[in-house]
């Protein structure tokens, strides 16, 4: 179980380094660091057989129960997740890649796409703390940072859409497709976070949120019948 744990923090890792790289030949035109990111992804299906092998390999060979088959079960989930994030950095990289020497961002977006990979990057780190922690309020926080990529995403979608847009049908495709991916890279931390608040508590992140709100329901009805108690004793 702890390999099995190991080799989702060291995924996470590599797919971290993927990311700050595929960033990097997006922003500065930067073909090394694009082609850097496709050399990885090997590596990076290495890491993905062998996290799975050993997830495989517990199920069959422990017959395990009740919380360790949850993280074996989470953790094969969290192994396609965290792939794909490779994979979408991937493909920022293919577009920064087709594009050089020239950038693929016009100046007047790049700046959004700017704090969306500041963001992305950031949730990276946060996903790999989580995966050591098992930190559920961490886990949750993962989820509320996703909302300003979202807010990006739909805000880029309204700008290439409206009348006096400027740019060409290609740039407007790359822009569309890079937006798309790192709001797609994001989400994919979020269900990372999810299941980790899933092998944390047994519960899913909705049920636990759920769950949260009754409890404080429930303290707030207790101090109003203390006050009120209190008072009819005056």
């Amino acid at each position: 179980m702890d390999n099995l744990a190991h080799s989702l923090i060291v995924m996470c890792d590599h797919v971290q380094s993927m990311h700050r790289t595929a960033n990097q030949a997006l922003f500065e035109a930067d073909l090394v660091a694009a082609e850097t990111v496709l050399s990885q992804i090997d590596r990076l299906e290495e890491i993905r057989k062998d996290a799975e092998q050993r997830a495989f390999d517990l199920l069959a060979r422990e017959a395990p129960v009740a919380g360790d088959l949850r993280q074996i079960v989470s953790g094969i989930y969290i192994v396609e997740d965290i792939s794909r994030m490779g994979a979408l950095s991937v493909h920022i990289a293919n577009i920064a890649r087709r594009r050089h020497p020239a950038k693929a961002l016009p100046e007047q977006v790049e700046g959004y796409f700017r704090e969306m990979a500041s963001v992305s990057e950031s949730m990276t780190h946060e996903t790999r703390q989580v995966l050591i922690d098992y930190d559920v309020e961490q886990a949750l926080a993962i989820d509320n940072t996703d909302d300003s990529i979202d807010d990006i995403h739909q805000h880029i979608f309204t700008l290439t859409t409206s009348d006096d847009w400027p740019h060409s049908s290609a740039e407007t495709v790359d822009i569309t497709l890079l937006s798309r991916f790192y709001e797609r890279y994001a989400d994919h931390a979020v269900e990372v976070a999810a299941r980790i608040v899933y092998l944390a508590t047994g519960y899913k992140q909705d049920e636990y949120l759920d769950k949260l709100e009754g409890e404080r329901d429930q303290e707030h009805l207790a101090r109003r019948l203390d006050v009120l108690e209190r008072h009819l004793r005056m």
